[in-house]
Protein backbone atom coordinates (compact mmCIF):
# COMPACT_ATOMS: atom_id res chain seq x y z
CA UNK A 1 0.00 0.00 0.00
CA UNK A 2 1.46 3.34 -1.01
CA UNK A 3 1.92 6.08 1.59
CA UNK A 4 -0.73 8.29 -0.07
CA UNK A 5 -3.31 5.51 0.10
CA UNK A 6 -3.28 5.50 3.90
CA UNK A 7 -4.51 9.11 4.15
CA UNK A 8 -8.15 9.67 5.07
CA UNK A 9 -10.20 12.24 3.16
CA UNK A 10 -12.58 14.12 5.45
CA UNK A 11 -15.02 17.00 5.33
CA UNK A 12 -16.97 18.48 8.20
CA UNK A 13 -20.62 19.56 7.96
CA UNK A 14 -21.82 22.29 10.30
CA UNK A 15 -25.39 23.00 11.49
CA UNK A 16 -26.49 24.94 8.39
CA UNK A 17 -25.24 22.35 5.85
CA UNK A 18 -21.98 24.14 5.01
CA UNK A 19 -18.93 21.90 4.57
CA UNK A 20 -15.61 23.07 6.01
CA UNK A 21 -12.12 21.62 6.61
CA UNK A 22 -12.13 19.42 3.52
CA UNK A 23 -8.78 17.70 3.18
CA UNK A 24 -6.75 14.56 3.69
CA UNK A 25 -5.54 13.60 7.13
CA UNK A 26 -3.12 11.02 8.48
CA UNK A 27 -4.63 8.16 10.51
CA UNK A 28 -2.60 9.28 13.56
CA UNK A 29 -4.32 12.72 13.60
CA UNK A 30 -6.15 13.27 16.88
CA UNK A 31 -9.73 14.48 17.15
CA UNK A 32 -8.63 17.49 19.19
CA UNK A 33 -6.22 18.59 16.43
CA UNK A 34 -9.10 18.38 13.93
CA UNK A 35 -11.17 20.58 16.23
CA UNK A 36 -8.34 23.13 16.46
CA UNK A 37 -8.24 23.34 12.68
CA UNK A 38 -12.02 23.75 12.48
CA UNK A 39 -12.02 26.58 15.04
CA UNK A 40 -9.33 28.35 12.97
CA UNK A 41 -11.22 27.83 9.67
CA UNK A 42 -14.75 28.52 10.98
CA UNK A 43 -16.70 30.65 8.47
CA UNK A 44 -17.38 34.22 9.57
CA UNK A 45 -20.94 35.47 9.94
CA UNK A 46 -22.45 32.26 11.34
CA UNK A 47 -24.92 32.51 14.23
CA UNK A 48 -22.93 30.05 16.39
CA UNK A 49 -19.15 30.37 16.39
CA UNK A 50 -17.09 28.05 18.61
CA UNK A 51 -14.59 29.94 20.74
CA UNK A 52 -12.59 26.83 21.63
CA UNK A 53 -12.42 23.11 20.92
CA UNK A 54 -14.55 22.49 24.02
CA UNK A 55 -17.48 24.28 22.35
CA UNK A 56 -17.85 21.62 19.65
CA UNK A 57 -18.36 17.90 19.18
CA UNK A 58 -17.48 15.79 16.15
CA UNK A 59 -19.94 13.05 15.27
CA UNK A 60 -19.36 10.14 12.92
CA UNK A 61 -21.73 7.20 12.41
CA UNK A 62 -23.85 8.35 15.34
CA UNK A 63 -20.96 8.43 17.82
CA UNK A 64 -19.38 11.46 19.47
CA UNK A 65 -15.62 11.22 18.93
CA UNK A 66 -13.36 11.61 21.96
CA UNK A 67 -10.63 14.28 21.86
CA UNK A 68 -7.81 11.90 22.77
CA UNK A 69 -8.61 9.36 20.05
CA UNK A 70 -6.89 9.27 16.67
CA UNK A 71 -8.70 8.78 13.38
CA UNK A 72 -7.39 5.21 13.28
CA UNK A 73 -8.86 4.60 16.77
CA UNK A 74 -12.26 5.89 15.62
CA UNK A 75 -12.59 3.15 12.97
CA UNK A 76 -14.10 5.47 10.37
CA UNK A 77 -16.57 4.01 7.90
CA UNK A 78 -16.62 5.28 4.34
CA UNK A 79 -20.21 5.71 3.14
CA UNK A 80 -21.21 3.18 0.51
CA UNK A 81 -17.95 1.26 0.83
CA UNK A 82 -16.34 3.09 -2.09
CA UNK A 83 -12.56 3.10 -1.94
CA UNK A 84 -11.21 6.63 -1.81
CA UNK A 85 -14.57 8.07 -0.71
CA UNK A 86 -14.87 11.22 1.36
CA UNK A 87 -15.99 10.76 4.96
CA UNK A 88 -18.37 13.41 6.28
CA UNK A 89 -18.34 14.20 9.98
CA UNK A 90 -20.92 16.41 11.62
CA UNK A 91 -19.90 19.29 13.84
CA UNK A 92 -22.20 20.25 16.70
CA UNK A 93 -21.58 23.59 18.39
CA UNK A 94 -22.84 23.94 21.93
CA UNK A 95 -24.72 27.19 22.53
CA UNK A 96 -23.01 29.77 24.76
CA UNK A 97 -23.54 29.31 28.50
CA UNK A 98 -25.38 32.65 28.74
CA UNK A 99 -28.05 31.36 26.35
CA UNK A 100 -28.45 28.19 28.39
CA UNK A 101 -29.03 30.22 31.56
CA UNK A 102 -31.68 32.33 29.80
CA UNK A 103 -33.44 29.22 28.51
CA UNK A 104 -33.41 27.67 32.00
CA UNK A 105 -35.15 30.74 33.42
CA UNK A 106 -37.85 30.39 30.76
CA UNK A 107 -38.28 26.69 31.59
CA UNK A 108 -38.58 27.51 35.32
CA UNK A 109 -41.42 29.91 34.48
CA UNK A 110 -43.17 27.21 32.45
CA UNK A 111 -42.97 24.74 35.35
CA UNK A 112 -45.16 27.01 37.46
CA UNK A 113 -48.04 26.57 35.01
CA UNK A 114 -47.82 22.78 34.93
CA UNK A 115 -50.85 20.57 35.52
CA UNK A 116 -50.59 18.07 38.35
CA UNK A 117 -53.20 15.59 37.13
CA UNK A 118 -52.76 11.88 37.80
CA UNK A 119 -54.23 9.16 35.59
CA UNK A 120 -55.14 5.97 37.44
Amino acid sequence: MAEGDSLIELKFRIYDGTDIGHGTYAPNTTVVSLKHRLVAEWPQGKSFVPKSVNDMKLIHAGKVLENVKTLADCKLHVGGGFPGGVITMHVVVQPPLEKLKTDKKLEDGKKLNRCACTVL
